[in-house]
Parts: structure tokens; C-alpha cells; sequence
């Protein structure tokens, strides 16, 4: 009986030509990974982490327990204490990752009769998290902040705006110089989402508030270390207070087995290895100039100066087609379907890596300006 429902549903999303599966690539250049900057691959960051958890004498394979019950410890301290450092706060909480961080910070802080407003394109993690909240949840324009103003005016009890500095779809940065003092304006709290500007922006990683100069204007940043920090975890970075209000009202906190000491030691590792080797910033945006150039006459861009980067197809199969022919050329380059993305913006996103030569990126950029002459209407 459940089998029957479940394969009904499958059907249904594999005749739309939705449906997901588990795929393995080899030998193809990576223009789909959110490795930025190198580090998940990078054989000098894995002997770093290797040595160091071999001289802290860590034995344990796992945490044991949650921060709360067993899997507390001074390294995980220390390495927060660090964390605060680099993004600038007061303190810094970590979690599991930048999807739970965004489902604590979310479902815990908003209450009801509060107000949470999101920018419409903001992640999955974002919308869930809002969901669990009982707050009222209501979605603007992206980066339309008159169309959020206009939310604001409308709102009741507490305002939390909910935004990402770099968006994972489209590639283009939060207007954070002219939000913040929006925000002001109505007493609102900024929830800021730096997971794709964590590594690649500010100094030592620490993304774009910090580097505006906005940081002690926002309430809550969250920071991820699965992109461009080619580790695991998240953090929340904020006041003390916003800590200790999370250790005991954010279920998953409270309720989540705690990372194990290698991946708190890989991120501690992975920030001072970026701290030596801070020229990779540069280099990826020397490649992503490269890549602007050689698509200039593409006109079916999104405006995105970051090393996201997306064609837009229009249509799941073209979208398909389009990165099937990239693929068997040799470039690993995803699809972007609809509803992922909304209906009739499908698209290639394509992500650049301080890996990938000069030669590789005016490669792809020729193949995509072939298919713009083809069916697939670029």
C-alpha cells in the first residue's frame, strides 16, 4: 500500500522529468561543486587537519552525545571563541550545518503574533525554518526593498528580515548598505544568511557584513563551512545573549548529537589555512572577471558578479539538453528545474573554483555561446 502512494508520486514528478536521482561523475571539470576556493580538495588543508588532530590527541570518533548532555567540549569552546574572533561577534554558537542553523535560529526566535519577511528567493532552509515558527511569514521581491518596505508597513509584532548576502540561484549580492538602515526605520531584526560569502569575501572569510562594515548593525548572521571552507558545521554569530538564548530554546541545539572533533578541528584548521593563503580570494575573482568577459555577449545572464554564475534556458527539458551536451564535452554543469527554481527562469549554474585554469573557463564560456546559437535558445 505505501509502496503504491510512493510510486505513484515518483511517476508523477519523473513525467514532469523531475525526478532526482543519486549520480557519481568522474573525469569531468567542476563547474557544479561549491568548492570555491579549493579547500574540500585542497591535499594541504587534509594533512593540516590531519596533523593537528593528531597533536591535540583526539581519540574519539564521535561526540558522544549533545552539546548538552556529553558532547560538550573545550575544543568545540575554543574553536567558537575563535569564530567570534574572525566574524567579529560577541560569541559564536556551532552547529551541524547551515540548514539546522537557519532552522534554530527561525523556528526559536520569531514567536507568535511576530513577523518574519523573506526575500523570495531565499534558500529552503530559510522557508522551512520560518515554517516551524508560529510567527506570520511573508515573502518580497528579491532584493526589491520597496516591495519590502511596503511588507514592513503592513506587518505586526516583531520584524525579522530574513535575507542571504550571496544567492545561491542567481549569484547576486544582498543591497545590505541600503537594507540595514531600512530596517532600522521599522525597529526590524536582519537574519543574515552569509553561506555563500563565508571564505570568499571579507577578511579571513568572515563575508559581507564584516566587510561593509554592517556587522553590529544585524542581529543574527549565520556562517556555513561546507562551501567555500570545504569542510562541515555552521555557526551563529551574534551576542552573548543570542548564544545563551539558543543553547536552551533552539531544538536543534538542544536535541542534535554534536559534531565530532575532527570536524570542529577541520573548521578551526580550515580558517587558518585561508588566513595564510588569503590570495585565494583574489584569484577567484580575477577568474570570475575572466568569465564576464567571455560571456559578455550573452544576454540571458543573471546580474551576478560572484563565482555563481547562471545561464538562463528557459524550460526543464531544454535545461536538460543543454547541460547533457555540456557534459558529454567534458564539463560537469547542472541543471536548475523548475519548481527549484520558478517556472520559465530554468537554468545552468555554473560555479567557479580557484581550480579551474584560465584555459578551462574560456572553454566553457565558447561552448556556451554555441549553444546560444542552437535550439536551446540561450
Amino acid at each position: 500500500m505505501l509502496d503504491s502512494l510512493l510510486e505513484k508520486k515518483l511517476r508523477e514528478r519523473e513525467s514532469k522529468q523531475l525526478l532526482r536521482q543519486l549520480t557519481t561523475v568522474n573525469g569531468l571539470i567542476d563547474f557544479t561543486s561549491n568548492d570555491y576556493l579549493g579547500l574540500a580538495a585542497s591535499t594541504e588543508l587534509f594533512q593540516l587537519i590531519d596533523h593537528s588532530v593528531k597533536s591535540q590527541g583526539v581519540r574519539k570518533n564521535g561526540s558522544g552525545g549533545s552539546r548538552l548532555l556529553s558532547g560538550n567540549s573545550e575544543l568545540a569552546e575554543n574553536v567558537e571563541s575563535r569564530l567570534a574572533d574572525i566574524f567579529q561577534a560577541e560569541s559564536a554558537l556551532l552547529f551541524n550545518s547551515g540548514y539546522t542553523a537557519n532552522l534554530a535560529v527561525l523556528s526559536s526566535i520569531p514567536r507568535r503574533d511576530d513577523t518574519i519577511i523573506y526575500d523570495e528567493l531565499a534558500h529552503s532552509c530559510i522557508k522551512d525554518g520560518a515554517r516551524l515558527s508560529l510567527a506570520k511569514r511573508l515573502s518580497f521581491k528579491h532584493n526589491d526593498l520597496n516591495d519590502l518596505e511596503n511588507k514592513m508597513r503592513k506587518a505586526s509584532g516583531k520584524l525579522f528580515i530574513v535575507v542571504e548576502s550571496i544567492y545561491s540561484m542567481d549569484g547576486d549580492c544582498c543591497p545590505l548598505k541600503e537594507l540595514v538602515p531600512l530596517t532600522e526605520k521599522y525597529n526590524a531584526t536582519i537574519i543574515l544568511d552569509e553561506a555563500h560569502s563565508t571564505g570568499v569575501m571579507g577578511q579571513n572569510g568572515n563575508g559581507l557584513s564584516v566587510s561593509a562594515r554592517l556587522h553590529e548593525r544585524i542581529g543574527v548572521r549565520i556562517y556555513t563551512f561546507g562551501k567555500a571552507m570545504g569542510v562541515h558545521g555552521a555557526c551563529v554569530a551574534g551576542s552573548k545573549i543570542l548564544r545563551q538564548y539558543l543553547i536552551n530554546f533552539a531544538r536543534p541545539f538542544v536535541y542534535t548529537t554534536a559534531l565530532p572533533p575532527h570536524s570542529v578541528t577541520a573548521i578551526d584548521c580550515a580558517f587558518n589555512y585561508l588566513r595564510q593563503n588569503i590570495s585565494l580570494q583574489r584569484s577567484l575573482v580575477d577568474l570570475t572577471h575572466t568569465f564576464l568577459n567571455e560571456v559578455s555577449p550573452l544576454t540571458n545572464r543573471t546580474q551576478s558578479v560572484s563565482s555563481i554564475q547562471t545561464i538562463i534556458i528557459t524550460g526543464n527539458g531544454n535545461t536538460i539538453a543543454a547541460a547533457k551536451n555540456l557534459q558529454d564535452l567534458g564539463f560537469d554543469v547542472r541543471p536548475i528545474l523548475s519548481p527549484t527554481v520558478p517556472e520559465g527562469s530554468e537554468r545552468l549554474r555554473i560555479c567557479l573554483h580557484t581550480f579551474n585554469t584560465t584555459a578551462q573557463v574560456k572553454d566553457l564560456a565558447k561552448e556556451l555561446k554555441q549553444l546560444a546559437r542552437s535550439d536551446f535558445k540561450v
